[in-house]
This record gives structure tokens, C-alpha cells and sequence, in this order.
């Protein structure tokens, strides 16, 4: 395949492997499937999460990167490997970064693109895990001193817009992500009525220790699934989930790749919790919503910015208490709970389906064209 000489060519880093595994990867999956009759875009991507080969795959080019063995490092080879070769070996009338944790590199990419360069935000100043405290100067250096010279910026939710705005004084436009209405969902038999917990990959923020002890301390005796990688969260986190699942009818599922699986195990659950202590704006929480399945979430703002209490039971974060009287409630009133899925679902129908979305990122790719 050969790209159009007449489309400006974008460069997208930060979207880790196609087809998506992360969130930030579904983000720019969804959206640019909308839009590449009006843009050459190239996606760089590493080996770790992807097992295509370089080239090109539904109207983009993927270049797929070497990785390294150690997970940690391979995030920051991938991105000093991407901005070499945008730098060095290849040219682009715009640079698009998803996510900040390159903005070390943002300096020497300004060199040569100036200020055809955009930054989106996927949760630059919620809370760190346990396992990237111990970098937190790392961190702050990123998000607080180079991430200032991005000269185009936005954000997946309306609260990191704001926090933009008072920490860095920066203006950072707000583009919501979104969902497709028309989901594939996968035709494997499975049972009905648990539980559901999923992630991608389950850390100590995603609170799922916290739905666990929810769960005991209503005796909870109904089937629970989970799914969602949990080998990179610390040891002792993975002990207290190993111990606490002893006390329930629990199954892990482990990370499930295909979406059209991972939505069929969503659609045919009785109730599915959102527990997070910190998130930016959850694809999860959003897919969930579009299959109409009743759900209880944390009350954190990048949440209620989204849904209101009549389209989600919300729940005091990190509260078990709270958490198991609001279960109760859920399964005691499925019919409410029904009502309340389906405004959820008009919601997004209304304001956040990626064509509209998809209109919003070309306008701002536009404007920075002309720049």
C-alpha cells in the first residue's frame, strides 16, 4: 500500500500496539479508523504489545518497534526508539504524542517540528502506583517541568483539563474519549449473572482489593469474575487478592485480548464494579455503559463528570462499607438498576461516540497543520 503524497502524514507515539491491548491504544484504534480518508497517519508500536509485523493495516501504517525483556525499560526504549526515528529517519508534517511520559524528549522534537507537535493526556496528574513510586522525580520532571513545552496540548477528561490549567499553567483542550455503538461481541457460551471485575492490567489503583472485601463483608455467596493482568502489581498486593479470594466463589480470567470476548463475559454479567481510586476518562467504565449493563462505580470526579447518579450507582471510593450496601441495593433492585443503564447508554449516544470525537482530534490536527 502507498500512502497519499496529498494527506499531511501524522505521527502518533504512545499508542503501544495494535490491535489495542491498553487504553490509550484503543483510543487511537477507535478514532483514527474515522478519519484516514483525511490523514496519513503512522502509529509506532512495540513488540511487546503487538504481534503484527511493520506495515500497513486498515488505511494507517503501524511500525512495529524491537523490545527489551525488562518491562519497565522497554517503555522508555520504545520512546526514545520512536523519537529517533521521527527525528532522524523519517519525516512528518505533525507529531501526535498520546500520553507525556516522553516529555523528556519533547526539547529535541521541537528542534524540528516546532509547534506541529500535540500532546494528549491520559492521567498526567492522578495518583502513582505503588511500583513508579520510588521515580516519582522522574515523574514529577515530566508532568510538571517538560511537559510545559508541548506547545499544543489536550486531555481525555474535563478534570485534567482544569488540573492543566492550575498546576503548569498551560491551557489543555478537553476531547472526551467515546465508544462505537455498533460492538462486536463474540458468540461463546458462557454462564450468566456473576459479578464482573475487569482491567487491563490490575493495580492497586484499579481497587479491586477493595470490591473483594465488599463482597465478604456481605457474604457474598454468587459466582465473581475478574478480569485483567495482575503480574504487575507488587507482590504483597497480589498476596492480600490471593487471600481475599479464598473467602468467595471467585474465577480469575486473566487479561482478555479479544474485545469481542472480553464484551460478551461484559454483556452477560448481572452487575459490573468499577472500583478505581484514580483514573483519567476510563474506555472500560465507557464500554460497559454502551452494552447497557447496570454498574457501581467509584464517586471519583473523572467519573461523575461523565455519568450522573441516575445512570450509575456511585459508591464512596476506596469505602467497603459503602460498596456492599450499594451491591445490596443493586441486586435487590435490578429494575432501577436496568433504568439506570439505559439513560448510561443514552448519555453516550448523546455526547461520546468516537465519530463525533474523531471530528473534534481533526479539527485540532487541522489548526496545528496551519500553524
Amino acid at each position: 500500500m502507498i500512502q497519499n503524497q496529498m494527506k499531511k502524514r501524522i505521527a502518533i507515539i504512545g499508542a503501544k500496539g495494535l490491535p489495542a491491548q491498553d487504553g490509550i491504544s484503543r483510543v487511537v484504534e477507535e478514532y483514527i479508523s474515522y478519519i484516514t480518508d483525511e490523514y496519513n497517519f503512522t502509529i509506532f508500536c512495540t513488540a511487546a504489545y503487538t504481534h503484527r509485523h511493520s506495515g500497513y493495516y486498515d488505511g494507517y501504517e503501524e511500525v512495529v518497534l524491537s523490545a527489551i525483556k525488562n518491562k519497565r525499560l522497554n517503555t522508555l526504549w520504545y520512546y526514545i526508539k520512536a523519537v529517533w526515528i521521527i527525528l532522524f529517519c523519517r519525516n512528518f508534517d505533525m507529531i501526535h504524542f498520546h500520553h507525556c511520559d516522553s516529555a523528556f524528549l519533547f526539547p529535541l522534537v521541537r528542534l524540528k517540528y516546532h509547534k506541529r507537535i500535540l500532546v494528549t493526556t491520559h492521567g498526567a496528574f492522578t495518583k502513582l502506583n505503588d511500583k513508579w513510586k520510588k521515580y516519582r522525580f522522574y515523574f514529577y520532571l515530566q508532568y510538571r517541568v517538560f511537559l510545559k513545552m508541548a506547545p499544543n496540548l489536550t486531555a481525555v477528561s474535563n478534570n485534567e483539563s482544569i488540573k492543566t490549567r492550575l498546576i503548569i499553567n498551560r491551557e489543555s483542550e478537553y476531547i472526551p474519549n467515546g465508544i462505537n455503538p455498533e460492538v462486536m461481541i463474540s458468540g461463546e457460551e458462557i454462564p450468566t449473572g456473576y459479578v464482573f471485575f475487569a482491567a487491563g492490567r490490575i493495580m492497586e489503583l484499579k481497587g479491586l482489593d477493595t470490591m473483594l472485601y465488599a463482597l465478604i463483608k456481605m457474604n457474598y455467596k454468587g459466582k465473581v469474575l475478574v478480569a485483567g493482568d495482575i503480574t504487575y502489581a507488587p507482590q504483597d498486593f497480589r498476596n492480600k487478592i490471593q487471600e481475599l479470594s479464598k473467602r468467595l466463589d471467585i474465577k480469575f480470567l486473566g487479561m482478555i485480548k479479544e474485545k469481542a470476548r472480553l464484551f460478551n463475559y461484559i454483556r452477560c454479567a448481572r452487575l459490573f464494579i468499577f472500583p478505581s481510586v484514580a483514573e483519567t476518562m476510563s474506555m472500560q467504565l465507557l464500554e460497559v455503559a454502551s452494552l447497557k449493563v447496570p454498574i457501581i462505580a467509584s464517586d471519583i470526579k473523572e467519573n461523575t463528570d461523565v455519568f450522573s447518579s441516575d445512570e450509575i450507582l456511585f459508591f464512596k471510593t476506596s469505602n467497603a462499607d459503602d460498596l456492599a450496601e450499594k451491591i445490596k441495593f443493586a441486586l435487590s433492585n435490578e429494575g432501577i438498576m436496568s433504568v439506570k443503564a439505559e439513560l448510561a447508554y443514552k448519555t453516550l449516544l448523546q455526547r461520546y461516540t468516537w465519530e463525533e470525537i474523531s471530528k473534534h482530534y481533526a479539527r485540532v490536527y487541522d489548526k496545528i497543520l496551519n500553524l
